[in-house]
């Protein structure tokens, strides 16, 4: 068998690795002490701290769905839920998506915003529009009254960025994609949203989605607080990782960005490739495990400025073993960006639910930006790495916004190529790329 070494133990390196098992030696690596990358948990006084964000599952894509049933007891160890998701607004909670919800806002809001709906609607070309970035897409579909009220304030909070610099491919299939009629008539019939990913969604009974990450990885070799720090190549063309192992294939998961100083090959193509990646945008959040009164609230969204966090996410209603070192719920306060704690613990007292902080974290990336060069540019470093049998994959490595499906989705996606592709031998590639006759 051939050997496969994975660079990150999140859930796409996990996912690959064993879905890649049965046909090459893997290995994983993991800078950190703990696997898990962005969606591991642990536990604060017996209670489940989600340390970046709170994650869910469930997919649209029957194949992923059918692949991580495969690994769990979906009637023994999940819980199934409903999405209750709400927005804040003036001290009252507004129904999530917004567009559905026009009717919960005071009157003179709806007649202005429903206004230019009907307005826009009259005027709609029977062309399908095409936008250049997310902000036009959001104007284009709801409306600057809209906008301005709740979309634009949100999502520049949220991404902390521009977002008429930001490519609308960067968020496909993660928006909702309404249609000016059907946002009527949602309102008069006062229907639920049932067409986003998460609308309905799977939660494990116990430890949250380190539950999910540790069942992945049970029979893997998993070698923790092992940082990768050099990739360089062997006289015979296989990839040497830190002048020490030797490996056929290499899944990197990791940040894209930091491989120019990692990968040591004198290839001026592949050079250039790396360095245009290393100038890629991300935000950091910090989050804050919160004790809050009782609800049944899943995420509440809060584009207002007088908040500094953007949303919280009630991890507390996702499972009561959640919430084993309290009497009460706890929830994840989510800011964007590097706050400090004294900052945090202030901003608390302006959220409702009477919050009472129990842990602290900072991820430094959390959410990656786009630009319209952006997947120009990582497509154009796969192909220079494939040449070598290295391959990215992930959030960070691909560079792409994937939830956790999506992780799955991708995975299969490299897992079949592999299968289906088996690696040139590495003394032939070797050859070729350096001009020598085989």
């Amino acid at each position: 068998m051939k050997k496969a070494t994975v660079i990150g133990s999140g859930i796409s390196g996990l996912s690959v690795s064993r879905m890649l098992s049965d046909s090459y030696e893997v290995e994983v690596m993991e800078m950190a002490p703990k696997q898990g990358g962005l969606i591991k948990c642990e536990r604060i006084d017996g209670n489940l701290f989600h340390r970046v964000g709170g994650h869910v599952f469930n997919s649209k894509n029957a194949k992923v769905l059918d692949w991580f049933w495969q690994h769990f007891n979906r009637d023994e160890e999940f819980l199934q839920a409903t999405r209750n998701a709400k927005i804040l607004f003036n001290g009252k909670l507004i129904g999530y998506p917004l567009e559905n919800y026009l009717y919960q806002l005071p009157e003179a809001q709806v007649r202005e915003i429903v206004g230019e709906l009907l307005t826009m609607l009259s005027q709609k070309s029977s062309e399908e529009a095409v936008y250049d970035n997310f902000q036009d897409f959001l104007i284009g579909n709801f409306g600057t009254k809209l906008y301005d009220l709740y979309f634009g304030p949100y999502n520049s909070k949220i991404w902390n960025t521009d977002i008429s610099k930001v490519p609308l491919e960067w968020l496909d299939g993660k928006l909702p994609m309404p249609q000016i009629r059907d946002v009527i008539v949602s309102n008069i019939l006062k229907k639920e949203e049932a067409g986003m990913v998460h609308a309905t969604f799977y939660y494990p009974v116990r430890n949250g989605s380190q539950f999910i990450v540790d069942r992945l990885a049970q029979g893997l070799t998993i070698n923790l607080s092992s940082p990768l720090n050099k990739i360089t190549q062997s006289d015979n063309g296989q990839m040497v990782v830190n002048d020490e192992a030797l490996t056929d294939v290499l899944v990197y998961c990791g940040d894209v960005r930091k491989l120019s100083s990692i990968i040591k090959i004198n290839n001026p193509e592949l050079v250039e490739a790396l360095e245009a990646v290393t100038g890629f945008a991300s935000n950091g959040t910090s989050n804050v495990l919160c004790e809050t009164d009782a609800n049944e609230i899943s995420w509440l969204y809060l584009p207002e400025e007088k908040y500094k966090a953007h949303r919280i996410i009630y991890t507390g209603n996702f499972s009561p073993t959640n919430n084993e070192g309290t009497n009460r719920k706890t929830c994840v306060v989510e800011f964007s960006g590097r706050l400090e704690r004294e900052d945090m613990i202030k901003e608390l007292q302006n959220l409702p639910g009477n919050l009472t902080p129990l842990a602290f974290n900072y991820e430094p990336n959390s959410y990656i930006i786009q630009d319209k060069e952006t997947r120009f540019k990582v497509q154009s470093l796969k192909m220079e790495l494939a040449k070598y049998n290295v391959y990215l994959l992930g959030r960070f490595a691909e560079w792409e916004y994937y939830n956790m499906d999506k992780c799955i989705e991708a995975a299969m996606e490299l897992s079949y190529h592999l299968h289906q592709h088996p690696v040139i031998s590495n003394e032939k590639a070797f050859n070729q790329h350096n001009n020598v006759s085989a």
